[in-house]
């Protein structure tokens, strides 16, 4: 059996405004996710296991340190739509 790498989502007022892009916002901040994953996980670990679950391909991962664990912002690439994903997931 394959280990979980994504744990959970992550959700804010802030990452639920960078699913869309708000208009206060570049529209290179949207399209973006927020999950909370093992701490082991590489960006290679990370994406192989997004692009899996989710069925969407993955145009960059950035990583934060915070005292709840291991974060990872996830930015889709064009025509992959972050809203879907979290209506699917129960975000909303």
């Amino acid at each position: 059996m394959r280990r979980t790498i994504i744990l959970h989502p992550y959700v804010t007022e802030k990452t639920m405004n960078s699913m869309s892009g708000t208009p206060n916002q570049d529209l290179k901040d949207g399209n973006r996710l927020e999950f909370v994953v093992r701490m082991d996980a590489t960006k290679p670990d990370i994406k192989a296991a997004f692009e899996e679950r989710f069925e969407a391909k993955v145009e960059k991962i950035n990583i934060k340190m915070k005292r709840d664990g291991k974060h990872a912002i996830i930015k889709l690439k064009e025509g992959y739509s972050a809203e879907e994903i979290g209506m699917r997931i129960g975000i909303f």
